[in-house]
């Protein structure tokens, strides 16, 4: 029988900023698994991601990774192939919207800003998948690819271009799945509820939606835990899901399954 056991495996985590970050408690919790990892970030946020590196249980290195600079992909590989010859899974926790993509703009939002959005946000997860597929396909385990989303099923208010860029992300996990399923590598995603982050300070409705999820969400919902989200990721990471690939898999207590905001919740 198959179990979480993750000694001896090797992982590459993105997007880790700081200790609230999805991406930090996930490396934290892959490392309590028993697996190596390694993180990615680039430029100004590589210091702050740093910092976070050194309060995870074992310390680990921060590679560069601009997801705009095509170099950058290939550096990432030739460093874990010289590092570890074969890769077990990733963690694509990478997203960008201006500020004139979300919080009410979307009418207004220009080209370049919408563009730059999808290349960070969906675009990247391609790039990244097509660059680590041949370390990937040579885990003995099978490679596993692992995103972030919302969900994005319905028009989120606030989350304007970003809701674009995750419904997008969607549909680029599931023609990887397509593609590297035949070298046995998955892609599936986790959507998860909204969490105090980083990037959350950037959505002007975040507090209503966050309200939302906490009054209705049939499980309940804590915008303070990240950890929330993490056991789908590992389960995901994990030899569990060694025949689930292109799924979407909904960390957020419930809400999707329901209409929230008709009469009162069953508490």
């Amino acid at each position: 029988m198959s179990t979480c056991d993750l000694t001896g495996r090797h992982y590459l985590v993105t997007g880790v900023t700081n200790q609230e970050s999805i991406a930090w408690h996930v490396a934290a919790a892959l490392q309590r698994a028993g697996a190596e990892v390694v993180l990615s970030s680039f430029g100004r946020t590589a210091r702050i991601a740093r910092k976070a590196a050194a309060r995870l249980p074992c310390e680990p290195d921060v590679l560069e990774l601009d997801v705009t600079d095509e170099d950058d992909f290939a550096r990432l590989a030739e460093e874990l192939r010289g590092r570890w010859g074969a890769l077990d899974g990733v963690l694509h926790s990478v997203a960008y919207a201006p500020a004139d993509a979300v919080s009410g703009a979307f009418l207004e939002t220009p080209a370049a800003g919408a563009l730059r959005g999808f290349q960070v946000s969906a675009y990247s997860l391609q790039r990244l998948a097509a660059a680590l597929a041949p370390l990937l396909t040579a885990s003995e385990h099978g490679g596993s690819i692992v995103g972030v989303t919302v969900d994005s099923s319905r028009a989120l208010p606030g989350y304007d271009w970003m809701g674009v860029f995750k419904s997008t992300l969607e549909a680029v996990a599931r023609y990887l799945a397509l593609h590297l399923g035949p070298h046995g590598v998955r892609v599936n995603l986790v959507a998860a509820g909204p969490l105090e982050t980083l990037s959350a300070q950037g959505i002007g409705s975040f507090e209503a939606l966050a309200e939302h999820y906490e009054r209705w969400a049939p499980l309940g919902w804590d915008r303070t835990d990240p950890g929330q989200v993490v056991g789908a990721v590992l389960f995901l990471l994990s030899d569990l899901a060694a025949h689930t690939t292109g799924q979407i898999l909904h960390a957020d207590g419930g809400l999707h399954a329901v209409a929230g905001g008709i009469g009162e919740p069953p508490r």
